[in-house]
Parts: structure tokens; C-alpha cells; sequence
């Protein structure tokens, strides 16, 4: 979480005499200073203002009506600090932001209040028409809903906003326009086997990681040796980190013996370090080139020579879900290269039909578990 600011302190205002304290720029008087009642009044003001996400409360139903656009704004001062794991946002902020765009764009004048059922089906058919897939729509549209019932619980909106918009009742495949997105299927043992002379090592290694335990991607990623109990002949591996961490579910992933292997060629004496690591992949990487060099080192740079003290772009110590991806993507082009004559959209149709993704991997884990074991 980021750095908590502090609390505004009770001090004396010299003028009048009276406690004061100052929240979000304005100054709350709160009787003669040093008396029980002024101290009293701070607990109850500081409570509620800390209650409230640092912001001074209004519990002025009836007064003047805020806008959605600051509805909006609060809401994402809240979700910038909610929505953090390990100190780093999580991809929940990116969507609310995505939905929060619209919202103002549409709506961002229009009283908070006046907010109903049919202006929340006119923006949910504004993401419609912007190709936005149906089960997006849905998701985005729950993540509004959050909105304003977080408004409400914080008396920022009257409660009867939420209770209005949370009938507005979600989109059913093929009743609606929207566009329908394709189930992730498995991917097939060829396209897997196709790129692996265009990965990296580490790559590679997480690939077959995954076909073997099923294991989600961002798992595979963080793989570390410290996360992994090496008893017995099945290891457990306990990610530090994972999707469903906040709902308090234990995540174990067993490892069998093909997945042994692999951890065992990857291991580190740092226990802590990530066994798949970016920067271990662009130094094999470098020292191949070197290898394979042709102009002898008394000629052109020599290695190392040519590095830039700052350069733009630096190698990670571990995978991220994008940079997995990217990289699985990267190596689809490469063994599956368009043929020649076909314009710019049939090249990238050609690439789009020839391409997977890590999840297929998982997907492909359980089908192989389903028809081997059963369901059960």
C-alpha cells in the first residue's frame, strides 16, 4: 500500500480560542480547547473522516446534489489504493479506469442522483457499438454498479441509486448485438512443439511447466525454489502470489516428476531469486551471439564495450503474464511465417489463426486430466 498520510492534529486556534483541526484544506472548529466535548467532537470527526478514505463526510442527504463526475473521482481515489497487491495495481485498476472514462464522457454533468436504470443501459450500449465483447460489457458494467453502491455505503449518493441500477439485469448470449467471444480451447501438441527453437530456454521451460501441472501463467512466472516443499516423491509449490489470494483460498500446485525436472535444471543458490528470470535469458542470449561471431575479436566491439549507461530498456528478473505472452506470440510469427502475396489483413488474419496463448496451455492440462481420470 502506498504511504499513509498523517492524521491532522487537534490544536489550539489563538484567535477565538477554540480546538481546531483541518481536513482537506477546510478548518473544523470544535468548541473551547482542552475541554472533553472539543476532544470528544475531534475522535468522532477524525473517525469518520479516516472511515470515509480521508475525505471530510457528508452526511447531508438533501443538500446539494454532487455530479457522477465526482461521484467518479472519488471512487477512483479509493480503487488506486484498494486495488494493489504487493504495493503494485493490480489489473482491476485498469478496467475501472477504462469504465470510469466512459461514465464522465456520457454522463460526467448529470447529478449523481438522477443516475437510474435507463441511463445505465444507454452506456452499456454505447460499449456495444464500440465492439466491446458481451462478457466485457457485463464485467464493466458490474464494475459501475460497485461504483455506486460504494457511493452509497459512503453517503456520497442516496442508497435508492444502487438499489434502482442493481436490477438492470446482465446480457444473454445470443439476445443482444454484442459481439460473442470464443471459448479458450485447447491448444494443439504441434503449435506447442513449433516454437520452441524460437523461445528462450526459460521460456520453454515454463511452457512445459505448464502442460505438465496446468498451472495458471502468472504461476509459472514467480516460480521460486523457497515456494516449493522438495519432500517426497510429489513436491508441492505454493505461489507467493496468485489469483485468488484475497478470498483466503490456499493455492498448492503438485509437481510430478517431469515438472522436477525442470525445476531441477533451473535452480539457483538464492533461493529467493525467480528460477525463469528475462535477464538470465538476454545474457544466453548474448553470450550465443558471441559464440557464434565470425569477425575476430581484434576487430569491432569487443563485449560489453558498446552498453549504454542508462539504456532504455533492461531486462526484468522475472516473467510478467505480458511478457510471457509476448513472448509466445512472438515466437507463433516466427514459425508460422504468413506466405508471400497476402495484403496487410490477410497477413494479420494468417497470424491470428496460426497464434496462441499461455492460458490454451492450462486449458490443454485439464483435457488431457479429464480424459485420462474423469471429472472427479
Amino acid at each position: 500500500m502506498s504511504k499513509p498520510k498523517r492524521v491532522p492534529s487537534y490544536r489550539l486556534h489563538k484567535p477565538s480560542g477554540q480546538a481546531v483541526v483541518e481536513l482537506n484544506g477546510e478548518s473544523f472548529y470544535l468548541g473551547l480547547h482542552g475541554t472533553e466535548h472539543s476532544k470528544v467532537k475531534y475522535d468522532r470527526l477524525i473517525a469518520e473522516w479516516l472511515a470515509n478514505g480521508r475525505r471530510v463526510p457528508d452526511n447531508r442527504r438533501d443538500g446539494p446534489d454532487r455530479l457522477v463526475c465526482e461521484v467518479a473521482a472519488a471512487y477512483w481515489e479509493f480503487a488506486q489504493d484498494y486495488y494493489r497487491k504487493n504495493d503494485v495495481p493490480t489489473d482491476e485498476q485498469y478496467c475501472i479506469r477504462g469504465i470510469l472514462r466512459h461514465l464522465q464522457r456520457l454522463y460526467g454533468r448529470t447529478p449523481a442522483n438522477k443516475f437510474g436504470p435507463l441511463r445505465l443501459k444507454a452506456l452499456r450500449q454505447q460499449l456495444i457499438e464500440i465492439d466491446w465483447s458481451r462478457s466485457y460489457v457485463n464485467s464493466q458494467i458490474g464494475r459501475l454498479k460497485r461504483v455506486f453502491k460504494w457511493a452509497a455505503e459512503n453517503e456520497l449518493v442516496p442508497g435508492r441509486v444502487f438499489e434502482d441500477i442493481k436490477n438492470v439485469a446482465g446480457l444473454r448470449k445470443n439476445r443482444t448485438t454484442a459481439r460473442e467471444t470464443p471459448p479458450v480451447k485447447p491448444v494443439a501438441e504441434e503449435y506447442v512443439k513449433a516454437i520452441e527453437p524460437f523461445v528462450s530456454r526459460q521460456v520453454w521451460a515454463m511452457i512445459r511447466l505448464q502442460r505438465l501441472t496446468g498451472m495458471r501463467p502468472g504461476e509459472a512466472c514467480i516460480v521460486r525454489s523457497c515456494d516449493i516443499e522438495m519432500d517426497g516423491d510429489i513436491w508441492d509449490y505454493r505461489p507467493h502470489e496468485y489469483k485468488t489470494e484475497h478470498h483466503d483460498i490456499e493455492r498448492v500446485v503438485p509437481l510430478g516428476l517431469g515438472a522436477q525436472a525442470i525445476i531441477h535444471e533451473f535452480l539457483k543458490a538464492d533461493t529467493e531469486s525467480y528460477l525463469f528470470s528475462p535477464a538470465d535469458a538476454e545474457a544466453e542470449r548474448r553470450a550465443k551471439l558471441h559464440a557464434d561471431r565470425k569477425t575476430p575479436l581484434s576487430c569491432g566491439n569487443r563485449p560489453g564495450s558498446n552498453r549504454k549507461a542508462k539504456p532504455a530498456w533492461q531486462a526484468g528478473e522475472r516473467y510478467t503474464t505480458s511478457s510471457y505472452r509476448s513472448a509466445i506470440e512472438r515466437g507463433c510469427k516466427l514459425a508460422f511465417p504468413a506466405p508471400d502475396g497476402l495484403d496487410k489483413e490477410q497477413t494479420k488474419h494468417w497470424h491470428k489463426e496460426h497464434r496462441w496463448h499461455p492460458n490454451q496451455l492450462r486449458h490443454t492440462s485439464g483435457t488431457k486430466v479429464r480424459k485420462q481420470f474423469g471429472l472427479e
